[in-house]
Parts: structure tokens; C-alpha cells; sequence
């Protein structure tokens, strides 16, 4: 597949896929669906994270002896996990780096110890399964899903606890969801690397048409210019698929006037078309109402119950 998006700048390419790993489940199924990723010649390094137990632990009635075996206990269960998933790559026959286990330094977490270990690595790419010890549902809620998709230096890739679809070779039918940034449309070409020439691909814009207290202009007017601004991103799209053999489709979806939001209308959509894999922008554009509402992205990560890939825009974005 060709790498260089219209406009001739050059896309961003999966060459390291950091997976963060525990030994519940939903992390062995994040595992599963790496396997089945077709990026040849990527390299793929399992991390697991043992979490301070001072953060975890009251300090109160805790002696010295107590939280060292918490310590312990800790990094034997991170440890298990690095080689589980050590397994399920080599059944599939992929090699991986060595594993390694991060202990999240002192007063820090697990979201803190994950962005660590990617920056030094390079990490083109973070895997992780939705529900992991200690919440990692926090990595895609409230304020800590803002600072991670934040502060992480690559993308991030969800698999959340609550699909069971049976994971395939690479995704089969890929979600798109645009604004009108340019963030958005380089999150489309990062997504396209996860895609074969079987893979289906759409692009879908949202038309806001939910009324909030935060609008300060007319909802008409914010109307008519969403649908002025999801014809431009759709076509920039649609000459983009044109690059591509894939089966390839672009369409506006419309928020309802009330009760609703462009989080909810993308996961709606992806449920309806069948998506195995929802490409969302970190950095969208919603204006005012953005504060209220909280990131796109974030919203969607909480809802989706479909693999999500949070892709962030190029450092010039």
C-alpha cells in the first residue's frame, strides 16, 4: 500500500507496537488481535507494569515487610503476564522483543509508567485491553483518558473488554470518523496501515445537530456549516480510498437534535456498518462546546465497543 498521502507529505509508518499486558482476559485478547495485524516487519515489545504498592496501598497500618511482599507479589503477576503473551505470540509464530516489566516509579501509576516505557522506546503504537488490573479503564475515562491521549507520544490502540467478535487477519471493516482538521485526515492515513486490500473502509462525518447550552450561535448556523466543512473532509477522503483497491464508502451522519452527542452517533454507526475497527482522531476540532463535553475521543473510547485506534496527529499537527 502506498504511504504518501495527497499533498505529498509522508505518513507516519507502525514500525513499533509496544503491548501492555496483564494476566486478566481482556489483555491476553489485545494479545490476539496484535497476532492478527498485518504490518510485516514491525516490531512488537510486551511491557507489563507492577504497580507501586505505596499508590495502591493505605499507609497507615502497612509495615516495611508488608508492602515488600505486596512488592513482590506485584512483579511476579507482571512478570507472568510478559511470558503469557510471550506464548501467544510464538504459537502464532511472532517474534517479540524480550518482554519487560515497568515498575511505576514511586506516587506514580500505571498510565504513567506505560507513557515512560513508550517514549523510550519509540512506540509507533500502544496496545492495550480496556479492563486490566487496577482499573486501566481509567486510561479511557474522565481526565486521565485526556491526559494519556494527551501525553502519550504515539497512537493508542483499545481492545475493549466487551468484544467477543472473533478477531480475524486484520481488521475486515474499518471506521472512520473525521472532523474538519487536518488532524483527522492524518488519522485516516495512519488507520489505512492496519488495512489489507480485502479490508471494506469508511469515512463517516458527523452533522452536530444537538443543541447545548454551550452553543453560542444559532444551531442552524452551526448546522449548515458542518455540513459545508463534512463535504470538504468526505471528499478529501474519498480521493485518499481512491489510492486504495479496497471497497471504499464516505457518508455525513446527523447527531439527533437532542439528547445526543458525536461520540454516540460514531459508535452507533460503527454498531450499524459492523465495524471491527473505529480510527478516531485525538486531536478533533469542536469548539466551545468541547469544553463541556469533553474530547471526542475520549467520549468514544468509553462508549465503543469495538477495537478503537486513538491516532495522533504528527508532531507539526
Amino acid at each position: 500500500m502506498s504511504t504518501t498521502p495527497v499533498g505529498g507529505n509522508v505518513t507516519r509508518t507502525i514500525q513499533r507496537i509496544l503491548v501492555a499486558v496483564d494476566t486478566s482476559p481482556e489483555s491476553a485478547r489485545a494479545v490476539a488481535y496484535v497476532c492478527h495485524l498485518a504490518l510485516p516487519g514491525a516490531r512488537i515489545r510486551i511491557v507489563s507494569v507492577a504497580e507501586n504498592p505505596r499508590v495502591l496501598l493505605p499507609l497507615g497500618s502497612k509495615t516495611d515487610a508488608e508492602l515488600q511482599l505486596a512488592r513482590a507479589e506485584l512483579a511476579h503477576d507482571a512478570d507472568e503476564a510478559v511470558a503469557h503473551a510471550g506464548k501467544i505470540f510464538a504459537d502464532a509464530g511472532i517474534d517479540v522483543e524480550s518482554g519487560i516489566t515497568a515498575i511505576s516509579r514511586e506516587g506514580g501509576y500505571t498510565a504513567n509508567a506505560l507513557i515512560d516505557a513508550a517514549a523510550e522506546w519509540k512506540a509507533d503504537l500502544l496496545v492495550m485491553g480496556a479492563r486490566q488490573h487496577h482499573g486501566m479503564l481509567r486510561w479511557v475515562e474522565g481526565t486521565v483518558s485526556e491526559y494519556v491521549t494527551t501525553e502519550a507520544p504515539c497512537s493508542i490502540l483499545v481492545v475493549p473488554a466487551s468484544y467477543e467478535a472473533e478477531i480475524r487477519t486484520s481488521p475486515r471493516r474499518i471506521l472512520f470518523a473525521l472532523d474538519g482538521s487536518a488532524a483527522s485526515l492524518d488519522a485516516l492515513h495512519f488507520g489505512l496501515q492496519l488495512a489489507t486490500p480485502k479490508s471494506r473502509l469508511r469515512a463517516i462525518y458527523v452533522i452536530d445537530r444537538a443543541v447545548r447550552l454551550t452553543d453560542i450561535v444559532p444551531i442552524s448556523v452551526l448546522e449548515q456549516a458542518f455540513v459545508e466543512e463534512g463535504k470538504v473532509i468526505l471528499e478529501a477522503a474519498a480521493t485518499v480510498f481512491a489510492e486504495f483497491p479496497n471497497r471504499a464508502e464516505t457518508e455525513a451522519v446527523e447527531t439527533a437534535p437532542s439528547r445526543d452527542d458525536v461520540a454516540h452517533a460514531i459508535v452507533r454507526d460503527a454498531q450499524q456498518w459492523r465495524a471491527d475497527l473505529i480510527v478516531v482522531g485525538t486531536h478533533g476540532r469542536r469548539g466551545i462546546a468541547r469544553w463541556f463535553l469533553g474530547s471526542v475521543a475520549a467520549r468514544t473510547a468509553r462508549l465503543a465497543g469495538t477495537p478503537l485506534l486513538l491516532a495522533r496527529p504528527r508532531p507539526e499537527e
